[in-house]
């Protein structure tokens, strides 16, 4: 795909919007609205030793307008300039839980919705908590919710948890530790 031209139509505070004309591996040529976002990172925090049968994580019950209702999440934000994602995930674990971490671990990263934005979404899995003070933003409305793995995974399957970077970070390091 070659882009031949961009036109910004909206800059907000999280995402900007453009209007990119393309020409498709095809050699038809369209135009595409394009969201523009900065990337953001999420974390599983292990309340426990990740390598128990049956661990604790953090789970956040949040408010989300979108959606009109609560969503089970894990604790995720934007990245902030050029900040680095590890340093987005930190940052954000903190903020959101009050957690510091010893341990952060890369489970690997997810396109949102490659149809119309190009955020990127690094996922990892963090240990060795140490408790601090959370730093919530004005629109974070939220609870903590320590919650065992088995758990999760029932939540999972009986659709209570509907968030994607929450299935696929929870899901992806399933995998990995079977």
């Amino acid at each position: 795909m070659t882009l031949l031209s961009t036109r910004r139509v909206h800059t907000g505070r999280v995402v900007s919007l453009d209007i990119d004309t393309v020409e498709f591996p095809n050699g038809q040529v369209g135009e595409l609205e394009m969201l523009r976002h900065p990337g953001a990172s999420a974390v599983v925090p292990f309340l426990d030793d990740p390598a128990d049968a049956d661990p604790r994580i953090v789970l956040i019950r949040q408010f989300r307008h979108a959606t009109d209702g609560w969503l089970w999440e894990i604790p995720a934000g934007r990245r902030e300039g050029s900040e680095a994602p590890e340093v987005t995930a930190r940052r954000e674990l903190q903020e959101e839980t009050g957690y510091g971490c010893g341990r952060l671990e890369r489970i690997t990263s997810t396109w949102t919705t490659p149809g119309f934005t190009d955020e990127v979404i690094h996922l990892y899995w963090a240990a060795d908590l140490v408790p601090g003070a959370t730093a919530h933003e004005r629109d974070e409305v939220l609870d903590l919710h320590p919650t065992r793995w088995s758990v999760v995974m029932t939540m999972i399957a009986d659709g209570t948890i509907r968030d994607a970077k929450t299935l696929i970070a929870i899901l992806a390091l399933a995998a990995q530790r079977r």
